[in-house]
């Protein structure tokens, strides 16, 4: 079966099909944009299937990032992956990028446990903690830097994800480091849905983007202006 997956969580747009019985990439296509994720996200996904030698009706499920990340860009890469497993009747599986950045830092750190942590700006950290065998341990949550930092010097796990660095300065001593970027390879997204579709988890669910906390930007009604009421004719 032939798997589609696509992530807008962060900077990337990417996407990418992957063979779920021979476990391998067929084809991908990923840009570095930072915004405009919905004006490039179908060029990105026909680039990927192109390479990838199918078209929309060899997929069989379609696989999304949904985050912690950007707003806009999860809304996109979301609203894409349901639109396009609505229409084409096939199932749509949801991969955290916490999960995915604890997978990726697992592939150069095997058997470890790993804290995923992200920088969310405000003195906060959007974390999730992985045990050894790849079990949620805690999370996903925001949490302080120092708590963060408390807990990695508790368990000495990987670390991964754009507050790594942070948290281990913070701890005041030396962690192996994985993936240190906002989300992971995107091949990664794959292989974890492949994984989850495999045990029958996610299919017939909706994926919905994981908000940890609101958005930054908020109405100004000290700017609203009042409606007048029509007044009456002569």
């Amino acid at each position: 079966m032939k798997l589609l997956a696509i992530d807008c969580a962060a900077n990337l747009c990417a996407a990418c099909v992957y063979d779920t019985v021979a476990g391998k990439e067929l084809g991908r296509s990923v840009l570095d944009l930072g915004k405009g994720h919905a004006e490039h996200l179908m060029a990105v996904i026909e680039e990927a299937m192109k390479t990838g030698g199918t078209d929309y009706a060899g997929l069989g499920v379609i696989a999304v990032s949904t985050g912690p990340g950007s707003f806009t860009g999860l809304r996109v890469g979301v609203s894409a992956a349901r639109g396009l497993a609505l229409a084409l009747k096939i199932p749509a599986i949801g991969v955290t990028t916490l999960k995915a950045l604890a997978a990726q830092a697992r592939e150069t750190f095997p058997g470890r446990a790993v804290l995923a942590a992200l920088d969310a700006g405000r003195e906060e950290i959007q974390a999730a903690f992985y045990d050894e065998v790849s079990v949620l341990r805690y999370g996903p949550a925001v949490t302080t830097l120092s708590q963060a930092a408390a807990m990695a010097a508790d368990s000495s796990p990987v670390l991964a994800g754009t507050a790594a660095t942070q948290i281990a300065a913070s701890a005041g001593r030396a962690f192996d480091i994985g993936p240190t970027s906002a989300t992971a390879d995107i091949a990664v997204y794959a292989r974890l849905a492949a994984a989850q579709g495999s045990g029958k988890k996610g299919e017939g669910e909706k994926p919905k983007p994981l908000y940890l906390r609101g958005a930054d930007a908020k109405p100004q009604a000290g700017f609203i202006l009042s409606r007048k009421k029509a007044g009456k004719k002569n």
